[in-house]
């Protein structure tokens, strides 16, 4: 925790640091993960625990709207990115950890919705946490395409999932936010290749037709 020892500016240029220090190809390839499964129609899915299940969550949130345009939303023929945050099934959570164990909230939930071809996006500060990795492990066998979102030394997730974008820090509030922070460049990205690419070149056809 590293507030506990620096003073608010100092918090502020550490985590300035911190973000010059990632590597930009790890975000990049998670974008282009996400972008391949809109092309061909597959669905995400994303889990975490804590801090990692919010930002979980404001991923899938961001990504399933902020990829459109506003006039897009009322257009029933723009295709849409798929895209399930497992954290918020409360009840269905609640279900599997109090009967069976919290290490199967995530695994049980994609044996009902996962098909092979489709992205698990699992984020775990510390890549250790056992529901996550329960879940990466299945998807794997199962043919889904796995990309961990790690920090610390990356524990068993850096080293189980297809690919991994890597926090190299040991302080996990900074751990979470940089992840976030990565996400909304991602949101950015999707939104410009979803819903941006091409209006140049329409918009150039329009006017030599005019």
């Amino acid at each position: 925790m590293l507030g506990v020892t620096l003073d608010a500016r100092s918090f502020l240029e550490r985590a300035g640091q911190e973000l010059l220090r990632l590597n930009p190809r790890e975000i990049e390839a998670l974008a282009d993960a996400i972008y391949d499964c809109y092309r061909l129609g597959r669905t995400v899915f994303v889990i975490g625990n804590g801090g990692s299940g919010s930002n979980a969550s404001h991923l899938c949130e961001d990504l399933g709207k902020g990829t459109l345009r506003r006039e897009d939303f009322d257009n029933d023929e723009k295709r849409r990115l798929r895209i399930l945050s497992l954290t918020d099934h409360t009840p269905y959570i609640l279900a599997w950890a109090n009967d069976e164990g919290f290490e199967r909230v995530f695994v049980e939930q994609l044996k009902n919705l996962a098909e092979p071809g489709d992205l698990l996006i699992a984020i775990s500060g510390s890549g250790n946490s056992p529901n996550v990795l329960r879940a990466v492990e299945w998807a794997r066998r199962r043919g889904l395409k796995t990309f961990g979102c790690t920090g610390f030394d990356g524990g068993k997730l850096r080293g189980l999932a297809d690919q991994c974008f890597h926090v190299p820090l040991n302080d996990m509030g900074l751990v979470e936010s940089l992840h976030l922070t990565a996400f909304h460049w991602i949101v950015d990205d999707l939104y410009r290749r979803i819903s941006l690419e091409g209006e140049g070149s329409k918009a150039e056809r329009s006017s030599r037709a005019n």
